[in-house]
């Protein structure tokens, strides 16, 4: 059961009502947005982490080299890490980047 009236002059009433609410609530969820939008712009990018562990594909995803956290040579499977997980990854045999070079900044040579 409806509780909108039956003829046609009542019923124009509503729609034109809600027409112009609709039209003040997408304004305000424009302007909310925008604000959001700005205040994301304005926030200070996150600080990447000081040391990397690259790892491999597949299931088991084992770590095949580590890297320094401003390292350009570093793929899409990068984790961060701490200087004693990496110290105690190079000590188990994985190789450090020859680019960055993990291992000679934290006196960890081979």
């Amino acid at each position: 059961m409806s509780v909108l009236p039956p003829d046609l002059p009542r019923l124009r009433t509503p729609v034109i009502y809600l027409r112009g609410e609709l039209g003040r609530a997408e304004c305000a969820l424009s302007a909310a947005e925008e604000a959001e939008a700005l205040a994301t712009s304005r926030r200070p990018p996150k600080e990447p982490p000081a040391w990397l562990v690259e790892h491999g594909i597949g299931t088991g995803r084992l770590p095949a080299r580590v890297h320094t956290g401003n390292c350009w040579d570093t793929g899409n499977h990068c984790t961060p890490a701490d200087p004693e997980q990496i110290r105690r990854l190079l000590t188990q045999g994985v190789p450090a980047c020859i680019h960055c070079r993990p291992d000679t900044a934290l006196g960890v040579l081979e």
